[in-house]
């Protein structure tokens, strides 16, 4: 696997081949995802909502454009919460200040 990482190590990307999974490292927990349940993104540079069947995923922070791209194209193989956060509040650059995730109960 041929990896690149953002400026902040926020987000893994596969160069080479989309991975099955989205793996979702959070302070406390982890979290998989399997592409193949992805159902869209939405967003721009300080947000960005990726929706699977199972699960809301709500990434905020900074410069979160080449995010949104890579998962477009499901090169996504990880997101992480930083956690420094309070570090970045002020800050510039590329970075996840927080990530939310939300099971979605089907009824």
């Amino acid at each position: 696997m041929n990896v690149a990482l953002a400026d902040s190590s926020s987000w893994t990307i596969n160069a080479t081949e989309p991975p099955a999974t989205l793996e979702v490292v959070l302070v406390k927990e982890r979290l998989v995802l399997a592409w193949s349940q992805f159902v869209y993104a939405e967003g721009g540079a300080d947000q960005v909502r990726i929706a699977f069947a199972s699960h809301d995923v709500v990434v905020k922070g900074a410069g979160l454009d080449p995010l949104m791209l890579a998962i477009a194209t499901r090169r996504v193989a990880s997101i992480r919460e930083d956690t420094r956060a309070g570090q970045f509040s002020g800050g510039v650059g590329r970075f996840i200040r927080e990530i939310s995730v939300r099971k979605i109960e089907v009824e």
